[in-house]
């Protein structure tokens, strides 16, 4: 049986590429290397490059971090072809995942790098990808928080509706 909300992640998976990959093609046609526009202000678009993961972690290891990626992507792929989420949102964090991580991956297969360009201020650059994935992350766990305490009111109110029914019964 297949969710009603499955059919989600495919159509945000490619909306999220796609924005990913057209948003880092406009800055690198653009924009000089390290260029931002505007020039001042705490949110800006900077052009850069990162060998590493998100905040500039593990710099020059494009070999781990795409392996990592692959391991991530066929992850997420089989969590949407085995598991069936009856919540539209976390289909949607798989679809971001999955786009984000993808987007990406492409950037570190074509080029060895990531093209980072979102700039605000104190926070390290980041791209469209990059979001996607703590975005889809953050959902994932927020629902991983809150989803037992709904599932174990859910049993409570069929307890109590149960041994109200059985004491009606008597």
């Amino acid at each position: 049986m297949m969710s009603k909300y499955k059919k989600l992640i495919i159509p945000i998976l490619l909306i999220t590429l796609s924005i990913d990959q057209l948003t880092k093609y406009l800055v690198t046609q653009n924009l000089a290397i390290y260029q931002s526009w505007p020039t001042d202000g705490i949110f800006r678009i900077t052009y850069v490059t990162n060998t590493g993961t998100a905040f500039g972690l593990l710099q020059n290891q494009s070999t781990f971090l795409t392996i990592g990626s692959f391991i991530a992507i066929f992850f997420l792929y089989y969590l949407y072809k085995n598991f069936i989420f009856e919540n539209k949102l976390l289909n949607v964090a798989v679809g971001l995942q999955l786009g984000g991580a993808i987007g990406n991956l492409i950037d570190r297969l074509r080029l060895g790098f990531v093209i980072d360009f979102i700039d605000i201020g104190w926070w390290p650059v980041f791209n469209i990808a990059d979001s996607s994935i703590v975005i889809g992350i953050t959902i994932i766990s927020i629902f991983i928080i809150f989803e037992p305490r709904q599932n174990t009111q859910n049993k409570k109110q069929t307890e109590t509706t149960e041994s109200q029914i059985s004491n009606n019964e008597e």
